[in-house]
């Protein structure tokens, strides 16, 4: 019924949506003469506002056509290499013939579309031959498909990693952090020869306990069949996932906005302030960022009560006493980090991070005794919250040298660093992480 709801609020707003578009098209047309005036803009500025803010924001297209390698631009095709009920496999194919380390980006299933990760891509493509989990909006997947859990979730990434490897470097955003830590310790446990070379965790929730946040301490106060009450809800009859339990996107948004709402009303004051004034820069910044950012997607809703239960709440991998369920045969096996001994382990955390605090990612170090120090790496960046860390100045300049770094220097059979990026990479101390 909210889903319902919902929907129902949306549609009903469409004339005023129409009514404000044909406002804001007219007022910014060059043959009315009151486009050129305070009160033209600021009404166009306004319908502008009222439309964004009622409209639906359509899946992003990833868009990187070209990357820029040792000063020459070379194109980049997107390339779909392993489709699943609820994930692609997606690899930018550069048309060059250098050997780079091969870098799976693993995306998170928190509400916002893969292509949140643009920046982090487009910032790895020069110097890696990068693929990504594109996760599809469950909303569009018909109940045929099945489940898709946790434990889906990290037999997905095993599967993705057994494909690519056994030279497969892996990164993880913020909440897949769990499942690629997971899938390692597995892959460790049963001495599988693709096993990745390493993993780097950004931002990522392994050890919540260690400092909280809004976060940690929501699912703490909850009982599991709050969430299941509360934030899941059946997706409607006229979606091709119809019936299907979902945490919808839209309550994700709320949430998100809510987190730091003083900073994106003052982000949208400054956007109408760009349009009266006729700032295209402020203005055309505003919308690349709110056109991704607005974009939401549904989870589904054992994967996320999952997640919260097994994650948040149990604290179960911390502890060693998480399991794992195979899909297909329905066996259970032990989620042992101490069994990592192959893969380098990098962590990577922002100081202001208000969704993974400081501690959170680090804590993995502690539970890999077993891995040679030689292959622990740890940077926290400083004066970087939760986004910052893996998008934006911070991460292209400081952040992805480090991971670049890293990832070359656990792998022996790629090219060398170009001469002229040599200066951007900075020292990553084995046992860092102890600092």
């Amino acid at each position: 019924m909210l889903y319902h709801l919902y929907d129902l609020y949306h549609a009903s707003l469409t004339p005023a949506r129409v009514t404000a578009e044909m406002v804001k098209t007219g007022m910014q047309n060059p043959f009315v003469p009151m486009s050129y005036t305070l009160m033209g803009r600021t009404l166009a500025a306004s319908a502008e506002l009222f439309e964004r803010a009622t409209r639906k924001f359509g899946r992003p297209e990833f868009g990187l056509n070209q990357t820029v390698i040792d000063g020459n631009k070379v194109d980049v095709i997107e390339r779909d290499v392993i489709q699943k009920p609820f994930c692609t496999l997606m690899n930018f194919k550069r048309a060059t013939k250098r050997k780079d380390p091969k870098v799976l980006v693993v995306a998170p299933i928190s509400g916002h579309f893969a292509t949140l990760l643009r920046g982090t891509v487009e910032a790895l493509l020069p110097h890696h031959d990068v693929y990504i989990t594109d996760w599809e909006d469950v909303r569009q997947v018909p109940l045929s498909a099945g489940r898709f859990n946790l434990d889906d979730y990290i037999a997905y990434v095993i599967e993705f990693i057994r494909h690519l490897g056994p030279d497969v470097h892996v990164i993880a955003v913020c909440q897949p952090a769990v499942p690629v830590f997971a899938a390692a310790a597995l892959m460790n446990r049963w001495k599988d020869p693709k096993a990745p070379a390493s993993i780097t965790l950004m931002g990522g929730p392994i050890d919540p306990r260690v400092s909280k946040t809004a976060v940690t301490e929501l699912a703490e106060q909850r009982p599991i069949t709050w969430f299941e009450q509360t934030v899941c809800t059946d997706v409607p009859f006229y979606y091709p996932g119809a019936h299907r339990k979902v945490y919808p996107g839209f309550l994700q948004l709320g949430g998100f906005m809510s987190m730091n709402l003083d900073r994106h009303i003052g982000s949208h004051m400054k956007f109408f302030q760009h349009l009266v004034q006729s700032d295209g820069d402020g203005a055309d910044s505003h919308r690349k960022f709110y056109n991704e950012y607005l974009a939401v997607m549904d989870l589904p809703a054992e994967f996320y009560l999952q997640t919260v239960e097994i994650v948040f709440q149990k604290h179960l991998l911390p502890q060693r006493k998480m399991k794992w369920k195979d899909p297909v045969d329905g066996q259970l096996h032990d989620v042992d980090p101490h069994d990592i001994t192959k893969t380098a382990l990098l962590t990577i955390e922002g100081e202001l991070d208000d969704i993974s605090a400081r501690g959170q990612t680090l804590a993995a170090h502690a539970l890999t005794p077993n891995l040679p120090e030689s292959k622990h790496a740890h940077h926290l960046q400083m004066n970087v919250g939760h986004y910052g860390i893996f998008n934006g100045r911070k991460w292209r300049e400081q952040i992805m040298p480090r991971v670049r770094h890293f990832i070359r220097s656990n792998d022996k059979g790629v090219d060398k660093v170009p001469a002229a990026d040599l200066k951007e990479i900075p020292d990553l101390k084995p046992g860092s992480w102890k600092d």
